[in-house]
């Protein structure tokens, strides 16, 4: 299925069913808004809504202006006191005509005056089907559409930058740019298979090799940013672990710039998992301080240790603390080889130590044990080394850089898993190629890639995708 790019805009599509929906969050609040689209949306709005003021051109209600008066029954008893807004199709968030009412924001208001919208005509509207009808309509394609539901739930402000950018088309375009790259490449070698005698003895796929290579390559990079998409999405979870005393709580409290857990000397304080939020430069990161890891008998604090070991395989990133102003402990060894990607080791208490320097031997044995992760050694009494291990997690977060790149990224796991089968496509291609067989049987599979790219922007999108996708949408966008 594909959207409905050659719907005219001057007027909706037969048979449409005009949608309406309450578009802000439920709840007391300073205003209140429904929202309805489609072809039914002016006639309703001239049933339910009397102006204040009455002049020659009360007749027609104009495009993006706002009039005051009152909502009121299909029965003439009024409602509320609000404005309305009027935006005419083309010129409207769904190409159709649109009108919000604008009320007060009880709940009981703006649910009365959903009830009348759709006593006099309108119907419900699904989760998503504004944007919906703004995708079929042409106004946005599937990426730009995701990027909506990204814009609202953004937490942080790269998360918020990341959504415009896409929102604006800059994902679209990249992978536009890679459907073009890819239509010249097997019209070429289309060319060649259906005039063979216009070749001489060189395969036609020839010469485009380091082409697709280069398709392959760029392929690579954008799936390669849905790492970074991922986590300014969902935001970073970053678990803090190690044994009893090594000063856990007091880095989650460092980091907040807060006294969030509780610091004392005596082991086992933490009994349970702590979990905060923090902006880390624009980043959402889930920051989560669990019980010590160690050997003991104590039946509550083992189910601590026990939710401590969870937290660690689910985490994006471990922090794997210990105390630099002792030796290591075979606690801290045993943590220490159990690391997997995604790890810094931290070697906290550093403030302790003579001239505040982390001992050259000991700092060999932490690499050596944890198989090369990073080491940052740290301060949680004096803040020391904090600005370090805040670069090293925006590392992991931007692939290697500390700041975001210009790129686009790869905003949805429905994109990544496209671009992963697109990829997946232009092998097979090579492979196709490598094993002596035809060149038509590789343009099959570039074809394959080409489809797979499509479904980003919704060019090859299928209903059943577009009805799954849309119903994560709240209900009023």
């Amino acid at each position: 299925m594909t959207r409905r790019a050659d719907a005219s805009p001057d007027r909706p599509a037969a048979g449409e069913d005009t949608i309406a929906a309450i578009a802000t969050p439920l709840g007391e609040g300073g205003i209140g808004i429904v929202r309805v689209s489609g072809p039914e949306a002016l006639t309703i709005a001239t049933r339910l809504f009397r102006p204040s003021r009455r002049g020659p051109r009360q007749g027609r209600l104009e495009s993006y202006r706002l009039r005051h008066g009152r909502v009121v029954t299909v029965g003439g008893e009024t409602i509320d006191e609000a404005l309305l807004a009027v935006m005419r199709r083309p010129r409207s968030y769904t190409r159709e005509d649109v009108v919000e009412f604008q009320c007060h924001g009880g709940p009981m208001v703006v649910r009365r005056v959903l009830e009348e919208v759709l006593a006099a005509g309108a119907k419900l509207a699904q989760p998503g089907e504004f944007t919906k009808r703004a995708f079929l309509n042409g106004r946005l394609d599937l990426a730009e559409a995701e990027a909506v539901m990204a814009v609202i739930r953004a937490r942080t402000e790269a998360s918020l930058r990341a959504a415009l950018e896409n929102l604006g088309g800059r994902l679209s375009a990249r992978v536009r740019a890679l459907q073009e790259r890819l239509t010249r490449a097997i019209a070429q070698v289309e060319a060649g298979v259906d005039f063979p005698d216009d070749e001489v003895d060189e395969s036609p796929f020839g010469p485009l090799r380091g082409e697709c290579e280069a398709i392959r390559g760029s392929l690579a990079e954008l799936i390669a940013s849905a790492h970074t998409g991922k986590i300014l999405r969902q935001g970073l979870k970053v678990v803090l672990a190690g044994r009893p005393n090594v000063g856990k709580s007091s880095l989650l409290n460092a980091l907040l710039r807060e006294g969030r857990a509780i610091v004392t000397p005596v082991p086992g304080t933490t009994r349970d998992a702590i979990e905060e939020t923090l902006d880390l430069r624009g980043v959402p990161v889930r920051l989560v301080d669990t019980a010590g890891l160690r050997a003991t008998a104590d039946p509550v604090e083992s189910l601590g240790v026990e939710r401590s070991r969870e937290w660690l395989r689910a985490a994006d990133i471990v922090l794997a603390v210990v105390d630099g102003s002792e030796g290591l402990h075979e606690e801290d060894r045993q943590l220490l080889r159990e690391l997997r990607d995604g790890a810094i080791v931290l070697a906290n208490k550093v403030d302790l130590l003579p001239g505040g320097r982390l001992p050259p031997e000991l700092a060999a044995e932490l690499v050596h044990h944890s198989g090369g992760r990073p080491l940052v050694a740290v301060s949680a009494a004096t803040g020391e080394g904090l600005g370090s291990l805040e670069d090293e997690l925006l590392r992991f977060v931007y692939a290697g850089g500390a700041e975001a790149p210009e790129e686009a990224l790869v905003g949805s796991v429905r994109a990544e898993e496209a671009l992963r089968r697109a990829l997946g496509a232009l092998d097979q291609a090579f492979a196709t190629l490598s094993q002596g067989l035809p060149d038509d049987l590789a343009v099959v599979d570039l074809r394959e890639a080409w489809g797979a790219l499509g479904e980003v922007t919704g060019e090859t999108v299928t209903e059943d995708i577009l009805d799954r996708l849309f119903a994560e949408f709240c209900v009023g966008k």
